[in-house]
């Protein structure tokens, strides 16, 4: 059984090591990692999982950026062990992150991601928001935390800095 809980300052290293246990090793070369640079995540909103042991099974976060004028969430990375992939942990992060983040008074979120799988959190492909190349078009997708967050949001994601 595993329990949710934010992520923690000691954390670090041990998340850090999942990350790269699941992603590529040059994960950080990735352009979502531009925008993560020299920012703080907002630790509020970052989840980790852990089993009765102690032992990490997944961890999520989320940092600011910017979409023209307004402030988003950009959810990521997200990543669960191996050995317990499938158990329902990555949802369950997501789903009480997101809970969080609207009691928070985040409006929006936004991602790069498979479409068939977040579309369950009610994430969609949104027209009109570029993340830096090369990101696919098709894999940024978005959601509103409030009933037309994203209505009129258009431009490049940036930094929140």
């Amino acid at each position: 059984m595993y329990h949710l809980e934010k992520e923690k300052p000691d954390d670090w290293w041990e998340v850090e090591a999942l990350y790269d246990l699941c992603f590529a090793p040059g994960r950080t070369a990735l352009s979502s990692y531009r925008l993560r640079e020299d920012v703080a995540p907002v630790s509020s909103l970052c989840r980790i999982a852990r089993d009765e042991m102690g032992t990490l099974g997944g961890a999520l976060r989320y940092w600011p950026v910017r979409v023209g004028d307004r402030r988003v969430l950009l959810l990521g990375p997200i990543a669960v062990h191996p050995t317990t992939q499938g158990e329902g942990l990555a949802a369950a992060m997501i789903r009480d992150s997101l809970a969080a983040a609207g009691e928070e008074g985040w409006e929006r979120v936004l991602l790069v991601g498979d479409l068939p799988y977040y579309s369950r959190f009610g994430f969609e492909r949104i027209a009109g928001v570029e993340m830096p190349p090369p990101t696919n078009p098709e894999r940024v997708l978005a959601l509103s935390l409030v009933p037309d967050a994203w209505a009129g949001v258009t431009g490049t994601v940036e930094r929140d800095a």
